[in-house]
C-alpha cells in the first residue's frame, strides 16, 4: 500500500517541505531507512542520520533548524514521536487485513455502487443509492444505511451503524460498535409534564481521516450537520449529541460527552470524562483535563482548563465567585500580614 507525502502530511496535520507528490510505502528506522520508506527525527543524538538517511521523507519537529542541506522530503509536524505513533496506528488499520471481495450473505442496493479493491464481509447490509469508493472495506455484521457516502480507503468495522444519509471522508476508521448518524436527543416539554420527540432530519459528516472508537456513538444534526473535522481521532466510548461540530487535528479520550450544538476548535485535546455543556464554544488549541466540565466558552486560543465539582447550585455559586477572587483575597491577607509586623516591631 503506497501514500504520497502529501497525504501523509494531511494525516498528521503537517506541512511539507520539498517534493509532496513522492510515494512512501514502508515505514522504517532512520538510520535503516531506504528509497520508497518514511522515518522521524525526535531525539537529538540521531540528527546526523538526517543528512544521511536514504529515507524518502522525514518526519522533523516544527522548530529543527537544518545545520546543511538535507536529500529526503521533510514533514514538520508539532511533535515528531506523536506524529508517528500516530501514523503507525494508521498504518496498521490501513494494512491490517489483506481482505478483499464478497463475503455471503451480504447484502448492497441495487442502486449503490462500491468501487475497486473493496471488501464485503458477511451479514453486512449496504442500502440503496449508496456511494463507496475504491478500497472501503466492510466488516461482517456492520449496517449502512441508505444514501451514504464512504470515501475511499475507509474502514467499517463489524458490528458498526452507519445511519442513512451520512458522509464519511476518505480513509476514516469507525471501530467496531460505533454508531453514526442516529438520532439526537431532541425532546420538546409540554404542558401537562411529558417530552415530545422533535424529529432529527440533518445528518453527520465526517471528514478526511477520522477515527470513530468503539461504541462511540456521533447523532445526527436536528437540522443541517453534525461534523468531525480532518484527521480528528474519536475515542472508544464518547458521546458527541446533535448539531456538535469538532474541528481538524482535535482528540477526544474515552467516555467523555459533549451536548447539542457545542463547537470543538482545532487542535483540542479532551481527556477522559470531560463534559461539555450544549452551545458552548472551545477555542483553537484547547486543552481540557480528565474529568473537567465546561460551561462557558473559552475564547483565548490555547487555554487549559481543569475542574469540576457538583454541589448545591446556589452554594457552588457562591463558592465560585470566592474562589475566582483567591488570588485577590491572598495578596491582601499578605499585605495586611506584613502592616502588622511593621506595626508591632519595636
Amino acid at each position: 500500500m503506497e501514500f504520497t507525502v502529501q497525504q501523509i502530511a494531511e494525516v498528521l496535520g503537517g506541512t511539507v517541505e520539498g517534493d509532496a507528490s513522492q510515494r512512501i510505502s514502508s515505514l522504517a528506522k532512520i538510520e535503516e531507512a531506504q528509497a520508497g520508506s518514511l522515518t522521524f527525527l525526535s531525539n537529538a543524538k540521531y540528527e546526523p542520520f538526517l543528512y544521511e538517511t536514504g529515507a524518502s521523507a522525514v518526519i522533523i519537529g516544527q522548530n529543527q533548524e537544518l545545520k546543511q542541506a538535507v536529500r529526503p522530503t521533510l514533514i514538520r509536524v508539532e511533535n515528531p514521536y506523536t506524529a508517528f505513533s500516530q501514523l503507525l496506528e494508521f498504518y496498521a488499520q490501513a494494512t491490517r487485513t489483506g481482505k478483499r471481495g464478497v463475503e455471503e450473505p451480504s447484502f448492497i442496493g441495487l442502486s449503490s455502487k462500491i468501487g475497486a479493491g473493496h471488501y464485503r464481509g458477511a451479514f453486512s447490509y449496504i442500502g440503496e443509492q449508496c456511494q463507496l469508493g475504491d478500497n472501503v472495506l466492510v466488516f461482517p455484521h456492520a449496517y449502512i444505511g441508505d444514501r451514504v457516502t464512504i470515501g475511499e480507503g475507509s474502514i467499517i468495522h463489524a458490528g458498526a451503524k452507519i445511519y442513512p444519509d451520512t458522509v464519511i471522508g476518505r480513509f476514516c476508521v469507525i471501530k467496531a460498535g460505533a454508531v453514526v448518524g442516529s438520532d439526537g436527543f431532541g425532546f420538546a416539554p409540554q404542558p401537562d409534564g411529558s417530552y415530545k420527540a422533535i424529529p432529527q432530519i440533518g445528518n453527520v459528516v465526517l471528514e478526511d481521516y477520522v477515527s470513530i472508537g468503539a461504541n462511540a456513538t456521533v447523532d445526527c444534526a436536528t437540522l443541517g450537520s453534525t461534523r468531525v473535522g480532518r484527521g480528528s481521532k474519536i475515542d472508544n466510548l464518547v458521546q458527541l449529541a446533535h448539531n456538535v461540530e469538532i474541528g481538524q487535528h482535535t482528540v477526544i479520550a474515552s467516555q467523555t460527552g459533549i451536548a447539542g450544538s457545542a463547537k470543538v476548535g482545532d487542535q483540542c485535546v479532551l481527556a477522559g470524562q470531560v463534559g461539555l455543556a450544549g452551545h458552548v464554544t472551545l477555542a483553537n488549541k484547547t486543552t481540557v483535563t480528565a474529568q473537567s466540565g465546561v460551561g462557558k466558552n473559552v475564547k483565548q486560543e490555547g487555554t487549559i482548563l481543569q475542574g469540576s465539582t457538583a454541589f448545591d447550585f446556589k452554594q457552588n455559586q457562591r463558592a465560585q465567585i470566592v474562589f475566582r477572587r483567591l488570588p485577590e483575597l491572598e495578596q491582601r491577607v499578605a499585605q495586611l500580614e506584613k502592616a502588622k509586623n511593621a506595626t508591632e516591631k519595636p
